[in-house]
Protein backbone atom coordinates (compact mmCIF):
# COMPACT_ATOMS: atom_id res chain seq x y z
CA UNK A 1 0.00 0.00 0.00
CA UNK A 2 0.92 3.97 -0.47
CA UNK A 3 0.09 6.07 2.49
CA UNK A 4 -0.71 9.59 1.55
CA UNK A 5 -2.62 12.22 2.89
CA UNK A 6 -2.95 16.11 2.41
CA UNK A 7 -0.26 18.09 2.20
CA UNK A 8 0.34 21.72 3.72
CA UNK A 9 1.70 25.14 2.34
CA UNK A 10 2.89 26.61 -1.22
CA UNK A 11 2.15 23.60 -4.22
CA UNK A 12 1.98 26.33 -6.43
CA UNK A 13 4.12 24.61 -8.94
CA UNK A 14 4.83 21.08 -9.23
CA UNK A 15 8.30 21.07 -7.69
CA UNK A 16 6.67 22.15 -4.89
CA UNK A 17 4.08 20.11 -4.42
CA UNK A 18 6.46 17.14 -4.61
CA UNK A 19 8.53 19.23 -1.89
CA UNK A 20 5.88 19.30 0.42
CA UNK A 21 4.52 15.51 -0.61
CA UNK A 22 7.73 14.19 -0.05
CA UNK A 23 8.41 15.94 3.39
CA UNK A 24 5.65 14.32 4.54
CA UNK A 25 7.05 11.33 3.75
CA UNK A 26 3.91 10.15 1.46
CA UNK A 27 4.32 7.63 -1.77
CA UNK A 28 0.26 8.90 -2.66
CA UNK A 29 -1.53 12.35 -2.53
CA UNK A 30 -4.60 13.85 -3.32
CA UNK A 31 -4.96 15.53 -6.59
CA UNK A 32 -3.15 19.31 -6.23
CA UNK A 33 -5.34 21.26 -9.01
CA UNK A 34 -8.86 22.04 -9.70
CA UNK A 35 -10.80 21.14 -13.11
CA UNK A 36 -10.30 24.27 -14.35
CA UNK A 37 -6.66 24.15 -14.58
CA UNK A 38 -4.97 24.50 -18.33
CA UNK A 39 -3.62 21.34 -20.18
CA UNK A 40 -0.23 22.40 -19.05
CA UNK A 41 -0.39 22.58 -16.01
CA UNK A 42 -2.17 19.40 -15.21
CA UNK A 43 0.48 17.43 -17.63
CA UNK A 44 3.04 19.45 -15.39
CA UNK A 45 1.55 17.94 -12.02
CA UNK A 46 1.21 14.52 -13.78
CA UNK A 47 4.48 14.42 -14.80
CA UNK A 48 6.16 15.23 -11.57
CA UNK A 49 4.02 12.59 -10.03
CA UNK A 50 5.74 10.08 -12.37
CA UNK A 51 8.88 11.36 -12.41
CA UNK A 52 8.60 11.28 -8.07
CA UNK A 53 7.18 7.95 -8.34
CA UNK A 54 3.98 9.65 -6.37
CA UNK A 55 0.49 8.27 -6.72
CA UNK A 56 -2.17 10.90 -7.43
CA UNK A 57 -4.93 8.44 -5.50
CA UNK A 58 -8.18 10.47 -6.37
CA UNK A 59 -9.62 13.63 -7.69
CA UNK A 60 -13.36 14.36 -5.28
CA UNK A 61 -15.89 15.14 -6.65
CA UNK A 62 -17.71 15.79 -4.18
CA UNK A 63 -21.16 17.17 -5.10
CA UNK A 64 -25.34 15.61 -5.27
CA UNK A 65 -26.12 13.55 -8.22
CA UNK A 66 -29.13 12.73 -6.84
CA UNK A 67 -30.73 16.24 -5.60
CA UNK A 68 -34.57 16.36 -6.24
CA UNK A 69 -33.54 20.19 -7.62
CA UNK A 70 -33.20 19.66 -11.14
CA UNK A 71 -30.37 22.76 -11.50
CA UNK A 72 -28.35 21.25 -8.49
CA UNK A 73 -28.50 17.90 -9.43
CA UNK A 74 -27.45 18.83 -13.75
CA UNK A 75 -24.82 20.49 -12.36
CA UNK A 76 -23.46 18.18 -9.97
CA UNK A 77 -23.40 15.45 -12.88
CA UNK A 78 -21.60 17.62 -14.80
CA UNK A 79 -19.13 18.73 -11.83
CA UNK A 80 -18.55 14.94 -11.87
CA UNK A 81 -17.82 14.51 -15.49
CA UNK A 82 -15.63 17.06 -15.09
CA UNK A 83 -13.60 15.67 -11.96
CA UNK A 84 -13.40 12.30 -13.90
CA UNK A 85 -11.74 13.96 -16.78
CA UNK A 86 -9.46 15.44 -14.91
CA UNK A 87 -8.53 12.11 -13.26
CA UNK A 88 -7.74 10.73 -16.21
CA UNK A 89 -5.37 13.56 -17.72
CA UNK A 90 -3.31 13.80 -14.24
CA UNK A 91 -3.24 10.16 -14.11
CA UNK A 92 -4.75 9.74 -10.99
CA UNK A 93 -6.17 6.17 -9.84
CA UNK A 94 -9.42 7.37 -9.45
CA UNK A 95 -12.52 10.14 -8.93
CA UNK A 96 -14.68 9.64 -5.91
CA UNK A 97 -17.75 11.17 -4.72
CA UNK A 98 -20.39 9.88 -2.47
CA UNK A 99 -23.53 8.26 -4.50
CA UNK A 100 -25.52 11.28 -3.28
CA UNK A 101 -28.84 12.05 -1.51
CA UNK A 102 -32.86 12.61 -1.99
CA UNK A 103 -32.78 14.64 1.02
CA UNK A 104 -32.30 18.13 2.50
CA UNK A 105 -28.56 17.81 2.88
CA UNK A 106 -26.31 16.27 0.35
CA UNK A 107 -24.14 14.14 2.16
CA UNK A 108 -26.77 13.19 5.27
CA UNK A 109 -29.59 11.11 6.72
CA UNK A 110 -32.36 10.69 5.10
CA UNK A 111 -34.86 7.25 4.70
CA UNK A 112 -35.40 7.63 0.68
CA UNK A 113 -31.70 6.80 0.14
CA UNK A 114 -32.21 3.43 1.36
CA UNK A 115 -34.76 2.72 -0.88
CA UNK A 116 -34.74 0.62 -4.11
CA UNK A 117 -35.63 4.04 -5.91
CA UNK A 118 -32.39 5.85 -4.85
CA UNK A 119 -30.55 2.51 -5.85
CA UNK A 120 -31.70 2.49 -9.16
CA UNK A 121 -31.03 6.54 -9.40
CA UNK A 122 -27.41 5.96 -7.92
CA UNK A 123 -27.36 3.35 -11.11
CA UNK A 124 -28.93 5.73 -13.83
CA UNK A 125 -26.32 8.86 -12.66
CA UNK A 126 -22.95 6.91 -12.45
CA UNK A 127 -23.62 5.21 -16.09
CA UNK A 128 -24.35 8.41 -17.26
CA UNK A 129 -20.68 9.62 -15.44
CA UNK A 130 -19.01 7.68 -17.03
CA UNK A 131 -20.60 6.83 -20.22
CA UNK A 132 -19.89 10.67 -21.10
CA UNK A 133 -17.12 10.59 -20.17
CA UNK A 134 -15.37 6.81 -21.50
CA UNK A 135 -11.95 7.25 -19.34
CA UNK A 136 -9.50 4.58 -20.68
CA UNK A 137 -7.47 4.87 -17.14
CA UNK A 138 -9.26 6.57 -14.56
CA UNK A 139 -12.24 4.70 -12.50
CA UNK A 140 -15.26 6.29 -11.24
CA UNK A 141 -16.04 5.65 -7.37
CA UNK A 142 -18.67 6.13 -4.69
CA UNK A 143 -17.52 6.39 -1.48
CA UNK A 144 -18.75 3.75 1.42
CA UNK A 145 -21.56 6.08 3.41
CA UNK A 146 -23.13 4.98 6.91
CA UNK A 147 -27.00 6.05 5.81
CA UNK A 148 -26.36 5.41 2.09
CA UNK A 149 -25.86 3.07 -0.91
CA UNK A 150 -23.24 1.56 -0.55
CA UNK A 151 -23.60 1.11 3.03
CA UNK A 152 -22.26 -2.51 3.20
CA UNK A 153 -19.86 -4.35 1.07
CA UNK A 154 -23.39 -6.92 -0.06
CA UNK A 155 -24.82 -3.28 -1.37
CA UNK A 156 -21.31 -1.96 -3.04
CA UNK A 157 -21.37 -5.52 -5.04
CA UNK A 158 -25.02 -4.97 -5.85
CA UNK A 159 -24.40 -1.35 -7.02
CA UNK A 160 -21.38 -2.95 -9.26
CA UNK A 161 -23.22 -5.53 -10.78
CA UNK A 162 -25.84 -3.62 -11.63
CA UNK A 163 -23.95 -0.36 -12.95
CA UNK A 164 -22.32 -3.24 -15.54
CA UNK A 165 -19.09 -0.56 -16.19
CA UNK A 166 -15.71 -1.56 -16.47
CA UNK A 167 -14.99 2.23 -15.62
CA UNK A 168 -16.63 1.72 -12.15
CA UNK A 169 -14.57 0.52 -9.06
CA UNK A 170 -14.91 0.71 -5.68
CA UNK A 171 -13.26 2.93 -2.94
CA UNK A 172 -13.27 1.47 0.99
CA UNK A 173 -13.74 3.51 3.64
CA UNK A 174 -14.32 1.19 6.74
CA UNK A 175 -15.05 3.51 9.19
CA UNK A 176 -17.67 4.86 7.38
CA UNK A 177 -19.36 1.63 7.68
CA UNK A 178 -19.10 1.22 11.08
CA UNK A 179 -22.72 2.41 12.26
CA UNK A 180 -24.00 0.30 14.88
CA UNK A 181 -22.28 -1.25 18.61
CA UNK A 182 -22.30 -4.67 16.43
CA UNK A 183 -19.81 -3.25 13.83
CA UNK A 184 -17.47 -1.82 15.94
CA UNK A 185 -17.35 -4.36 18.57
CA UNK A 186 -16.87 -6.87 15.90
CA UNK A 187 -14.83 -4.83 13.09
CA UNK A 188 -12.16 -6.73 13.15
CA UNK A 189 -14.70 -9.45 11.49
CA UNK A 190 -16.46 -6.86 9.51
CA UNK A 191 -13.35 -5.83 8.23
CA UNK A 192 -12.09 -9.34 6.82
CA UNK A 193 -15.25 -9.26 5.12
CA UNK A 194 -15.31 -6.23 3.38
CA UNK A 195 -11.98 -7.25 2.02
CA UNK A 196 -13.73 -10.88 1.09
CA UNK A 197 -16.28 -9.42 -1.13
CA UNK A 198 -15.17 -6.10 -2.51
CA UNK A 199 -10.93 -6.77 -2.09
CA UNK A 200 -10.77 -7.42 -6.29
CA UNK A 201 -12.03 -4.32 -6.96
CA UNK A 202 -10.86 -1.73 -4.50
CA UNK A 203 -8.48 0.55 -5.71
CA UNK A 204 -8.22 3.47 -2.81
CA UNK A 205 -9.14 3.23 0.88
CA UNK A 206 -9.34 6.11 3.65
CA UNK A 207 -7.86 5.57 6.58
CA UNK A 208 -9.95 6.85 9.91
CA UNK A 209 -10.70 5.64 13.24
CA UNK A 210 -14.24 5.38 15.28
CA UNK A 211 -14.43 5.34 18.64
CA UNK A 212 -17.83 4.44 20.90
CA UNK A 213 -18.86 6.28 23.15
CA UNK A 214 -20.09 6.01 26.59
CA UNK A 215 -23.03 8.61 26.60
CA UNK A 216 -26.58 7.74 25.51
CA UNK A 217 -28.09 6.34 22.76
CA UNK A 218 -25.00 6.06 20.48
CA UNK A 219 -22.63 7.90 19.41
CA UNK A 220 -19.87 7.11 16.84
CA UNK A 221 -17.34 9.55 16.12
CA UNK A 222 -14.66 9.42 13.86
CA UNK A 223 -11.31 10.09 15.39
CA UNK A 224 -7.11 9.94 14.18
CA UNK A 225 -5.98 6.18 13.36
CA UNK A 226 -4.50 4.87 16.83
CA UNK A 227 -7.72 6.83 19.21
CA UNK A 228 -10.23 4.42 18.55
CA UNK A 229 -11.80 1.06 18.36
CA UNK A 230 -10.77 -0.05 14.95
CA UNK A 231 -8.72 -3.00 14.41
CA UNK A 232 -5.78 -1.50 12.64
CA UNK A 233 -3.94 -4.88 12.51
CA UNK A 234 -6.30 -6.02 10.76
CA UNK A 235 -7.01 -3.30 8.66
CA UNK A 236 -3.04 -3.29 7.11
CA UNK A 237 -2.98 -7.24 7.00
CA UNK A 238 -6.04 -7.21 4.98
CA UNK A 239 -4.52 -4.16 2.82
CA UNK A 240 -1.16 -5.94 2.12
CA UNK A 241 -3.45 -8.81 0.58
CA UNK A 242 -4.66 -5.93 -2.43
CA UNK A 243 -1.70 -4.58 -5.16
CA UNK A 244 1.16 -2.95 -3.48
CA UNK A 245 0.59 0.84 -5.17
CA UNK A 246 -3.38 0.62 -3.96
CA UNK A 247 -3.50 4.39 -1.41
CA UNK A 248 -4.47 4.32 2.19
CA UNK A 249 -5.27 7.83 2.41
CA UNK A 250 -5.39 9.99 5.87
CA UNK A 251 -8.50 12.30 5.82
CA UNK A 252 -10.60 14.75 7.77
CA UNK A 253 -7.82 15.81 10.76
CA UNK A 254 -7.63 19.48 11.84
CA UNK A 255 -3.88 19.94 11.06
CA UNK A 256 -0.56 19.27 10.20
CA UNK A 257 0.55 17.83 13.54
CA UNK A 258 -2.51 15.41 13.54
CA UNK A 259 -1.80 14.19 10.82
CA UNK A 260 1.69 13.88 11.13
CA UNK A 261 0.87 11.59 14.64
CA UNK A 262 -1.76 9.89 12.27
CA UNK A 263 1.13 8.62 9.79
CA UNK A 264 3.31 8.08 12.69
CA UNK A 265 0.93 5.37 14.33
CA UNK A 266 -0.25 3.75 10.62
CA UNK A 267 3.66 3.06 9.89
CA UNK A 268 4.59 1.65 13.52
CA UNK A 269 1.60 -0.60 13.03
CA UNK A 270 2.71 -1.20 9.69
CA UNK A 271 6.02 -2.77 10.31
CA UNK A 272 4.81 -5.13 13.03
Amino acid sequence: MRLGGPVFGDISTPQKWVAAVQAAGYRAAYCPVKSDADRSTIAAYAQAARESDIVIAEVGAWSNPLSQDNKIRREAREFCKRQLELAERIGAVCCVNIAGSLGAKWDGPCAEDLTAAAFALIVESVQEIVDSVQPARAVYTLETMPWMYPDSPQSYLELMQAIDRKSVAVHLDPVNLINCPARYFHNAEFLRECFALLGPQIVGVHAKDILLRENLTVHLDEVRPGLGGLDYGVFLEEMRALPPDTPFMLEHLPSEEEYRLAAAFVRTQASH
